[in-house]
């Protein structure tokens, strides 16, 4: 997994991070040495598979629960498989409610 100061490096270094999150540049000279919070992470993951051409997935940030929080990508190529004991299926990740769509029911 990458290191904070990897992500801003390659994300444009502290300032444009800084912009990019709407936070003062000393915030993100922290987030280097303390780790880059969880909500600002979830709000980088896209930026930064742009930013690489997709060489760093969302997936490689989140390992354990990508496939929650971003759903659309169970499936797109590359992506790792979904443990088999969760029985995740996209619409019932954007579903939450106990009676699922009829959709789901395909």
């Amino acid at each position: 997994m990458l290191q904070a100061s990897e992500i801003i490096d390659l994300l444009g270094g502290t300032a444009k991070v800084a912009r990019l999150m709407g936070v003062r540049p000393p915030s993100v000279h922290e987030w280097r040495e303390r780790g880059i919070p969880e909500d600002k992470m979830l709000r980088l993951a896209v930026p930064l598979e742009e930013q690489t051409c997709r060489r760093v997935r969302r997936w490689h940030l989140r390992p354990d629960d990508w496939h929650r929080i971003w759903p659309e990508l169970i499936g797109t190529e590359g992506a790792p498989d979904i443990p088999a004991d969760e029985g995740v299926r996209p619409c019932s990740l954007m579903n939450p409610s106990p009676v699922p769509p009829a959709a789901c029911h395909r």
